[in-house]
């Protein structure tokens, strides 16, 4: 088949034809509808995905920049975050918007805690407390709004250390953050402590659960004991949660929801003095799409609570099958007690690199997201994973065992990449390396970087494999500064 030309083509194109190659253009995306991903994408199957499209389609064209002119949107963006509430224990006083995902809510929750401070504190040089294992959206947050970020070191058990939280508290401190659960290993923050410290020092305590929010309330449900993470805990004053994971909405949903509009109403953005008119915004964007948010409404609507706490149940039962399994197998050993169906796993033997194990999965056809910090390889698990769960296991053992009779497999291909960039001490060298990477994937060439096989020019008109040149460099500096 013939692709498309780079250029604008003169003549409109069959339609049939541009689907096709649509079509064409997926071939070798993740295959998420057989549930080899886990990550990414949060699928249900094809009738709900079809569902989801025809409720996405009648809204469209459809922008929420002006709810006075789409009421429609505004009923359906009202209802849902008043669903999120109810699931997250608010009351009669919590209020909040949609946003198009967990990113733009952390963002959004920045911003509103760093005017706020600004306003009622006179705070000029703003920081915020997150722990190490803070989802990097709130990395993004800090350098776009230029709020300092600091870090607070994890307890053994990889949750936030709620003494190193208190000594990190200054002045200047416009939040605290706390995770439910956290992206890497799926654990939850001492919620409840972290919120006596906020209360006691009067700052806001803002709970990331974009990935839990619509997952954790059904798990207590269940019966599960789950210490309390939400409005339940006085301290908190906000939350974010993503309609489009856990609740299987189509992409471009997530919700933040504040105590009350005390807090909201410092997200605004208002100009009065344009010559176009008055302009107010609830979030970051101008135009808002209206297909998400009715697909968000038409999602909640459409499964229920009965339909979640049966999602939830399978999924935490395949959470729990695969922990087991992973947990059986001598060489490997999940992170913590994750209780939420998302864990992350390491190797426990020097012979299994645990980057050459994603390389092997990787053959088999899995996607596989890789960690650092320990090195580990990560799942967030749904209820379609059930029926996969016992293949993974069966390649996990058999790439597990392969990597142990190949050790020479740690130093070739994507796993030595991931490996040597997750231990360069040198951290400006890796974030120039990824910044060259980005800058060839969105140049005009607009290049397809293969981790494992990934290039960069060297300077001298010759092409130098980058998990190579990394592995050289460090190699390099370690022998220079003796630094393993």
């Amino acid at each position: 088949m013939n692709l498309p030309e780079i250029t604008l083509p003169k003549k409109a194109r069959d339609k049939q034809e541009i689907l096709q190659i649509l079509r064409e253009y997926g071939k070798n995306d993740p295959d998420y509808q057989n549930s080899r991903t886990w990550s990414l994408v949060y699928y249900l199957g094809e009738d709900h995905t079809r569902f989801l499209e025809k409720a996405h389609n009648m809204y469209f064209s459809a922008n929420g920049l002006n709810p006075l002119a789409f009421q429609s949107l505004k009923r359906f963006e009202s209802d849902v975050v008043k669903i999120t509430s109810g699931l997250l224990c608010g009351d009669k006083n919590t209020a909040g918007v949609m946003t198009t995902g967990g990113t733009e809510s952390c963002l959004l929750a920045v911003k509103t805690y760093r005017d706020m401070a600004r306003e009622c504190k006179g705070i000029k040089k703003p920081e915020m407390i997150v722990p190490e294992t803070a989802h990097v959206a709130w990395e993004k947050a800090s350098a776009y709004f230029n709020v300092k970020i600091l870090h607070a070191r994890l307890d053994k058990n990889y949750r936030a250390d709620c003494n190193a939280v208190k000594k990190l508290i200054s002045r200047n401190t416009v939040m605290i953050l706390g995770s439910a659960p956290q992206y890497p290993h799926g654990l939850i923050d001492p919620i409840v402590e972290l919120g006596d410290i906020a209360s006691s020092k009067k700052i806001p305590l803002h709970v990331d659960a974009c990935i839990g929010g619509y997952l954790l309330p059904f798990i207590e449900k269940l019966g599960y004991k789950i210490a309390p993470w939400d409005f339940r805990v006085p301290g908190v004053t906000s939350i974010s949660a993503d309609t489009h994971k856990y609740g299987f909405a189509a992409k471009g949903a997530s919700t933040i929801i504040y105590r009350n509009t005390d807090f909201l109403k410092y997200q605004f953005f208002v100009y009065e003095n344009w010559p176009g008119g008055v302009f107010a915004s609830p979030g970051l964007l101008g135009t808002r799409p209206g297909g998400a948010y009715a697909a968000a409404w038409a999602a909640l609507q459409a499964i229920g609570e009965e339909g979640y706490l049966k999602l939830t149940k399978e999924t935490l039962e395949t959470a729990q099958r695969l922990i087991q399994g992973i947990n059986r197998i001598d060489e490997l050993k999940v992170i913590g007690a994750p209780i939420a169906g998302i864990f992350a796993y390491k190797s426990v033997d020097k012979a299994v690199n645990i980057y050459a194990v994603a390389d092997q999965m990787q053959e088999k056809g899995w996607h596989v997201d890789r960690l650092q910090k320990p090195e580990a390889l990560h799942a967030m698990v749904t209820a379609r994973h059930a029926q996969i769960a016992g293949a993974y296991i069966k390649d996990l053992k058999d790439a597990v065992r392969h990597v142990k009779k190949h050790p020479e497999l740690a130093t070739s291909g994507a796993a030595a990449m991931y490996g040597m960039i997750a231990n360069i001490p040198a951290r400006g060298m890796v974030k120039k390396t990824v910044l060259k990477m980005f800058a060839d994937m969105y140049g005009p060439e607009a290049k397809m970087i293969d981790p494992g096989k990934a290039q960069i020019n060297n300077g001298h008109d010759e092409q130098t494999d980058l998990a190579t040149k990394t592995a050289l460099w460090y190699l390099k500096l370690k022998q220079k500064f003796g630094r393993g």
